[in-house]
């Protein structure tokens, strides 16, 4: 099969440090390659994949100071994935909705992952005038603020690792560990309180966007003084699957509507229990009372943090193992891309 993959232009793929999209992107793009498929990726000319590389910027739009339009790298990109669109039997796009107008001109089939949040008005707008399109959510979770839209759904395919790529750790280190964004709606203030509430070091490994720089400011920055917090800012890939592999748990407190939480898998996989919240896909990704714990307020994340050490780490990598793995991830995509391109050809 001839497939497109369209990555979002912010990082390369994959991803050196932050970037959970261009991290799956390249894992299912060269699991496609493995399976001898014919794949062609359009991403960031720093990207490194088995596929076809097609650079639609020299380098990512992060690492790039003179990109300060992020829309105009990826409208190219459109026009180049679109331009040869025949070429290809099905294209795959991961820019969520900035690929729908192309999409609905092209007698390519089209699906859309949707990797971000749907919660917000003006998305609301925009998918109630592309209800046709076929779109790929990443939890069950991630399409109820658009439930009552009757959109064209065409499978929820959750995220998947190379599992042999994440080191295990039978036992667990003294610390807790924090890995994301540091942004309200993720809140390391509630990590750090926790941490504070049971008596433990967190390490904190986090991107700082320019977005959020003032509620880390406002609202962080002071508590890092507290005893036994770690801010390690973003770290590389390496030293993140070494924190995650020595901490006790993940928190996770999150006060969002997550559509997935990838480094909650990569947690898992290295046989470390995730503490979060029941918001988003938290209850579809973590089995409660087997690879973690789902809690609300403080005290109770507190409690949960207590009793992580009654689960078994190895029993995390396998529910990781088995339901998360780039395997079943691209065996889901590989059956949907032929359902789309067999009703095509009809």
């Amino acid at each position: 099969m001839k497939i497109a993959q369209i990555a979002p232009l912010a990082e390369p793929v994959p991803p050196d440090r932050y970037g959970g999209t261009e991290r799956v992107v390249g894992l299912l793009t060269d699991e496609l390659v493995r399976r001898g498929h014919e794949v062609t990726l359009f991403a960031s000319g720093d990207s490194g994949t088995d596929a076809q590389l097609v650079a639609a910027t020299p380098r990512s739009l992060r690492r790039d100071p003179a990109a300060i339009d992020p829309l105009a790298p990826h409208i190219r990109e459109l026009g180049m994935v679109f331009d040869r669109a025949d070429a290809f039997d099905i294209i795959h796009s991961h820019v969520d909705d900035l690929a729908f107008p192309a999409a609905r001109l092209s007698a390519t089939p089209t699906i859309h992952t949707l990797h971000g949040r749907l919660d917000l008005r003006a998305q609301r707008e925009v998918f109630s005038e592309f209800r046709d399109l076929p779109l790929v959510s990443i939890s069950d979770a991630q399409r109820e603020p658009l439930r009552d839209l009757g959109l064209n759904w065409v499978g929820t395919i959750h995220h998947g690792l190379q599992v042999k790529d994440y080191p295990f750790a039978a036992t667990a280190g003294r610390y807790l560990a924090f890995c994301g964004r540091i942004s309200p709606e993720k809140r390391p203030d509630l990590a750090i309180e926790v941490a504070h509430r049971v008596g433990l070091p967190l390490k904190l490994a986090a991107k700082i966007a320019d977005a959020d720089r003032e509620y880390f400011e406002r609202d962080i920055r002071a508590l890092l003084d507290r005893p036994g917090i770690e801010f390690l800012g973003e770290i590389d890939e390496p030293a993140k699957l070494d924190m995650l592999a020595g901490a006790l748990a993940l928190l996770f407190p999150i006060d969002w509507p997550e559509p997935f939480g990838l480094v909650m898998i990569e947690a898992m996989a290295t046989g470390t229990p995730v503490v979060t919240r029941p918001f988003g896909a938290t209850r579809e990704v973590v089995a409660h009372g087997k690879t973690g714990f789902i809690a609300d307020t403080v005290d109770d994340l507190a409690a949960a943090v207590r009793r992580v050490e009654t689960l078994d780490r190895m029993a995390c990598r396998r529910h990781v193992e088995q339901r998360f793995s780039v395997a079943r991830m691209a065996d889901d995509y590989v059956r949907l891309y032929g359902r789309l391109t067999d009703s095509a050809a009809a």
